[in-house]
């Protein structure tokens, strides 16, 4: 979770795009050599405090730790305040220097790599927000068995759909943290479908092609793997 040289700009982009409450990372500061900016998302914004390396120790506010690991397990403990707001935020989870990513993202950074002359690790700091996607698929009602095009948008952890591309309010928004697994279905009478295991209910979609389908299905069984992982880390932590 430790930065190095990662922009403060940069810091917010990834914390909003793919953090949640509580994800922090740690970067050198712009101001002087021996400061460090640990970065802490919170609610909907980021917040910025100062770490000073000392020699022998890491001064943070009043506070001073023998290492970084001790100053983490202080304020995963004890909430820090964000300043403005008053936020009383908590260091849940480090945010990883090296971010998995879904495979069908590969070529298209390969390639934007080749095409500007940088490499792949210089452009994951400022990749935009990973594993999201957008775009028209065809719903199954609930109760009355119609098809009807939707308009899909798959952010961080949440899948909504919107009655089009240029409505503002989801029809609906589906917590992905909910979803037992996510398959190719044939027993529509449509082809290029795929659904969706909640606990109470069963999503049925179709897209036009079946590339898109295996898009759709790729990037959303991705998103439980990661789900999955995250929590399995989580129970290992808490049971250690």
């Amino acid at each position: 979770w430790y930065h190095d040289n990662l922009t403060r700009h940069a810091a917010e982009a990834l914390l909003l795009s793919n953090g949640q409450d509580g994800s922090y990372l740690l970067r050198k500061s712009n101001e002087r050599e021996d400061l460090y900016s640990l970065s802490v998302r919170g609610k909907d914004s980021v917040k910025h405090f100062h770490v000073e390396h000392t020699g022998t120790s890491f001064k943070f506010g009043f506070n001073e730790f023998s290492c970084l690991k001790e100053l983490v397990m202080h304020f995963a403990n004890q909430p820090l305040i964000g300043s403005e707001t008053g936020t009383l935020i908590v260091l849940k989870h480090p945010y990883p220097r090296q971010v998995e990513e879904p495979s069908i993202y590969e070529s298209v950074r390969v390639h934007t790599a080749m095409q500007t002359g940088r490499t792949e690790s210089d452009l994951v700091p400022n990749a935009p927000s990973l594993g999201t996607k957008e775009g028209y698929l065809i719903k199954q009602g609930k109760i009355v068995k119609s098809w009807k095009t939707r308009w899909f948008t798959l952010h961080r952890n949440e899948l909504k759909y919107f009655k089009d591309q240029t409505a503002t309010e989801p029809i609906r928004a589906l917590d992905l943290t909910e979803c037992s697994a996510v398959q190719f279905d044939y027993s529509q009478e449509r082809v290029n479908c795929f659904c969706l295991v909640f606990p109470l209910r069963t999503y049925y979609l179709c897209a036009k092609t079946g590339i898109e389908a295996d898009e759709w299905i790729k990037i959303l069984r991705w998103k439980l793997s990661q789900i999955r992982k995250q929590l399995e880390e989580r129970s290992a932590t808490l049971s250690s």
